[in-house]
């Protein structure tokens, strides 16, 4: 059974504080999709108070950190070299649509390096964790990146650009070097969710080029302690703050980064 490390069980019992209301808020955007106002609105409420539970719980239990987080900003805590890097919601446009596919992800930055980090899918009921040197888990079951070694028998999950955001022709460039050459391709909705993915060996391989580090802090070091490279797109080595990523397992890195050139 996998002990986990105090850092880890404080982003849990967190992330578990906001999952209940998350979880009531996601049934009643459901029921929106029927309403002629739409559950914008509402779903953007539900981000912000998972957020302002998950800040409450994280400051009690540690209260010299300081945190980035995707909707409150910046904040310095009394140790300027530790904070949390928090996304509260991570794929909110399918519980916007009452799709089951979402996350709460938290990371801890300890000195410039991810030392811990738990995504969170709440409808499942799966909880991704990885501390620096315990390798990765689902829960207490130990998670490895799959070992396939040929893109031909691989699927590779990607984010793609929004309506008038991103690089929509680097996008297809991607999608016609990529498609050809894999076993299949998903575009879920969910960064965090798809590089937990890539650490438990049921994609191969993801790619997004346009990405804010509260979406990947946690996922870069599960990914790796799981047996798996993450870097830049472009081989970069600034995983969580480059503004592109690349996750996968050993066997098909150099391939994917030769494709994404």
């Amino acid at each position: 059974m996998a002990l986990m490390p105090p850092l880890v069980t404080i982003m849990v019992k967190a992330a578990e504080s906001a999952a209940k209301a998350l979880a009531r808020d996601f049934g009643e955007a459901e029921q929106l999709q029927v309403s002629k106002k739409g559950p914008s609105d509402f779903v953007s409420a539900a981000d912000k108070r998972a957020e302002k539970t998950i800040h409450h719980t994280l400051v009690k239990a540690r209260p010299d950190f300081g945190f980035l987080m995707e909707e409150g900003g910046t904040f310095d805590g009394k140790d300027p070299n530790r904070r949390f890097i928090v996304d509260p919601l991570d794929g909110t446009n399918n519980f916007l649509h009452g799709i089951p596919h979402w996350a709460i992800t938290i990371a801890a930055e300890e000195n410039g390096e991810i030392t811990a980090g738990i995504v969170f899918d709440v409808v499942r009921n799966e909880l991704f964790w990885a501390a620096k040197g315990t390798g990765a888990f689902i829960r207490n079951r130990k998670i490895r990146v799959s070992s396939r070694n040929d893109l031909e028998m691989s699927v590779v999950t990607c984010g793609s650009p929004a309506k008038g955001r991103g690089d929509h022709e680097r996008f297809a460039k991607d999608m016609a070097a990529v498609l050809p050459v894999v076993s299949g391709m998903r575009r879920m909705g969910s960064a965090a969710l798809d590089m937990a993915y890539v650490a438990a060996g049921r994609v191969d391989a993801y790619w997004e080029r346009q990405i804010s580090p509260w979406d990947v802090a946690a996922g870069v070091l599960i990914v790796r302690e799981a047996g798996g490279f993450v870097s830049e797109v472009n081989g970069g080595k600034n995983a969580v703050y480059g503004g592109s990523i690349l996750a996968s397992n050993a066997g098909v890195y150099q391939d994917m980064r030769s494709l994404l050139k």
